[in-house]
């Protein structure tokens, strides 16, 4: 279900970087009366793009503890419904969910990672939850994360900033800012990144390993902000965006 891409194409050179403000209003249009989709929709499809980005990189068979970090906005929506999906790939995901979201929805994948009996830990317990995991999902922050991070997720970041552990971020590694990236390196930077919709401009220098995941984007979304958004061949959910393109 997903397709690395090794060379570089006219349409990667092309692809546009979202701002803040842009990445905002499109998601109001993927919502809105003339989009059609629901946020939970949007969530489910994320988040599966997020668990192929780890299968494909990670593989089970050698790294088949993942400790899922998600905030408690729609970022971490997404790590909900990764940890459920990893689960179903086999890996034995455990879930950081310090500050539960009260969205009903988030409340209902909860439920749904305890019928899969997917273990949490505390921020008390994260530094060794991070030793005793084979990979780092990072769906902490958003891109309409700003300032800088607060308990209980500041201690995390700087635990992440000193693991060799391998992290894999949703859509902006958490903490940087969504424009300008990695301030003065105040977070961590992670081994590989999954953008959704399309990249965002704080990540254009980010020169690990950068998939795209999107294929609900319709194409007025795609001519209304000039994505220029490139080919996913057959059922692949996730395309590679090659480093010397950015």
């Amino acid at each position: 279900m997903v397709l690395r891409l090794q060379t570089l194409s006219r349409s990667f050179r092309r692809m546009k970087y979202l701002t803040q403000t842009e990445a905002q209003n499109l998601d109001k249009d993927l919502m809105g009366e003339e989009g059609g989709f629901t946020l939970q929709q949007l969530m489910e499809l994320a988040g599966l793009a997020c668990a192929q980005t780890v299968q494909n990189l990670y593989p089970a068979h050698t790294h088949n503890k993942v400790l899922v970090a998600a905030g408690s906005g729609n970022q971490g929506g997404d790590g909900l419904v990764a940890a459920r999906h990893l689960a179903l790939f086999g890996y034995k995901p455990t879930l950081f969910y310090p500050k539960p979201s009260k969205n009903e929805f988030n409340q209902q994948l909860e439920t749904q990672l305890k019928h899969f009996n997917v273990p949490r830990i505390t921020p008390e317990e994260f530094d060794k939850g991070v030793a005793s995991n084979d990979v780092i999902l990072d769906a902490i922050f958003g891109f309409s994360f700003k300032g800088e991070p607060r308990a209980p997720f500041d201690a995390p970041i700087e635990t992440l900033k000193q693991t060799n552990k391998p992290i894999v971020s949703v859509d902006i590694p958490s903490a940087w800012d969504v424009e300008k990236g990695n301030i003065d390196n105040k977070s961590f930077t992670p081994a590989a990144l999954i953008s959704l919709t399309a990249p965002k401009l704080g990540v254009k220098q980010f020169t690990g390993v950068h998939y795209l995941g999107g294929r609900f984007v319709p194409p007025y979304i795609a001519e209304k902000y000039a994505l220029h958004l490139p080919v996913y061949p057959g059922g692949d959910q996730v395309v590679e965006i090659p480093p010397t393109s950015l």
